[in-house]
C-alpha cells in the first residue's frame, strides 16, 4: 500500500533518485535492505539505491561529506550528534536487540574469560556497549578482557571461528551458525542495555535538500520489512541461501528477528535516553540534553 501510493505519484519516464546507503557488514538485521532491492521496492518507490560497505566509525563523516545519504547504525548517529554533528535518526527497524556473547566450548564461567579476547564490530558500536554490559554482568572488570575490533559482525564471526578470540558478540544468523560449529551461546546481551539497533540516520542538511528521495527510501525499506514479516517461508529460504546455514538455523534466526521488528519504524525515546546515560559513563553529556534533537520521524509513512 505504501509503495502503491508512491508509485502513483511517480510520473511516467521520471528518472529515479540516486541514493547511497552505507552499512558496516551484512547480517540478518540488514536483510530488509536486501529485500527492498531484490523485490523491487526501491524501483517502485522511484529510487536507485547503492550500498557501500564501511566501518561504523566512518558513517557520520561520510554522510556529512555527501558520499552517502544514509547509514544503517543509529547509535553511530547519536554518538556523533552528542558531539555536535548535525545528524538525526530517521528510521528504526527493531524495538530491541538480539546480541549474544558466543564463546568457544572451553569457557564455562565468567572468570574463564579473564585475560581473553572478545571480538566486536567497532568501538562505540552496539557490540562494544553490549560487550561492556556483559563484562559487568559477569562480575569482571573491563581491564581483564581485551575487546578486538573487526569492522563488522561477519568479521567477528570469522575471527571467532578461526580461534583468534575466545568469544565474539554476534547477532542472528551468525550466533546460530557458530553454535553449529561447536561454539556456544554463553550470555544473552540484548536486554542488558538500552542501545538502538539497526535503522537509518542522515544529516539535517540532507533532509532539507533531498527530503523526497529520503522519504521514498524509508517507505521502500518498511515495505520490505512487511514482506519479510508476512512471507516467512520465502524469507527463510533467502536466509539459508544468503548466509549458508541450515534450514533449522535459518528458521530460528528468522523467529528471533521477526519478534523484535518495530511496529512503526520509530525509535522509542526512552531507549534514546537510556543510551545517553551509557554515553555519560565515558563523556560529558548535559543532563538537560534535548533527545528530540537526535531523531526526526517526520518522513515515516504514518506521518503523512
Amino acid at each position: 500500500m505504501l509503495l502503491w501510493l508512491l508509485s502513483a505519484s511517480i510520473e511516467a519516464g521520471e528518472s529515479p533518485y540516486k541514493v547511497r546507503i552505507g552499512y558496516p557488514s551484512s547480517a540478518l538485521s540488514t536483510l530488509p535492505f536486501d529485500i527492498a532491492k531484490e523485490k523491487g521496492f526501491y524501483t517502485k518507490a522511484g529510487v536507485d539505491v547503492e550500498y557501500i560497505q564501511m566501518r561504523s566509525a566512518l558513517g557520520p563523516q561520510a554522510i556529512l561529506n555527501g558520499n552517502i545519504q544514509f547509514f544503517t547504525s543509529p547509535q553511530s548517529a547519536i554518538n556523533a550528534a552528542v558531539a555536535g554533528l548535525p545528524l538525526v535518526v530517521v528510521l528504526s527497524l527493531y524495538r530491541d536487540s538480539p546480541w549474544v556473547l558466543v564463546t568457544n566450548k572451553d569457557i564455562n564461567k565468567g572468570q574463564d574469560l579473564s585475560g581473553k579476547r572478545i571480538a566486536i564490530s567497532d568501538l562505540r558500536s552496539s557490540p562494544y556497549y553490549f560487550a561492556r554490559a556483559g563484562i559487568k554482568k559477569l562480575g569482571l572488570e573491563e581491564k581483564q578482557i581485551s575487546l578486538i575490533t573487526t569492522g563488522g559482525t561477519a568479521n567477528s564471526f570469522a575471527t571467532l571461528t578461526t580461534n583468534q578470540v575466545a568469544g565474539a558478540v554476534l547477532s542472528p544468523p551468525f550466533d546460530e551458525k557458530a553454535v553449529s560449529l561447536g561454539y556456544k551461546k554463553f550470555l544473552f546481551l540484548g536486554d542488558l542495555a538500552d542501545i538502538p539497533y539497526v535503522g537509518l540516520f542522515t544529516s539535517q542538511a540532507e533532509i532539507r535538500a533531498r527530503k523526497e528521495p529520503l522519504r521514498r527510501t524509508i517507505a521502500a525499506v518498511l515495505e520490505a520489512v512487511n514482506w519479510q514479516r508476512y512471507n516467512r517461508v520465502e524469507a527463510i529460504k533467502m536466509i539459508v541461501s544468503r548466509f549458508k546455514i541450515s534450514a533449522a538455523e535459518a528458521e530460528r534466526s528468522y523467529e528471533s528477528m521477526a519478534a523484535i521488528f518495530s511496529p512503526d519504524g520509530a525509535l522509542n525515546i526512552k531507549k534514546v535516553r537510556g543510551y545517553l546515560n551509557i554515553l555519560r559513563e565515558e563523556r560529558p553529556v548535559p543532563e538537560d540534553f534535548d533527545v528530540e534533537k537526535l531523531v526526526d520521524f517526520s518522513m515515516l509513512p504514518r506521518a503523512h
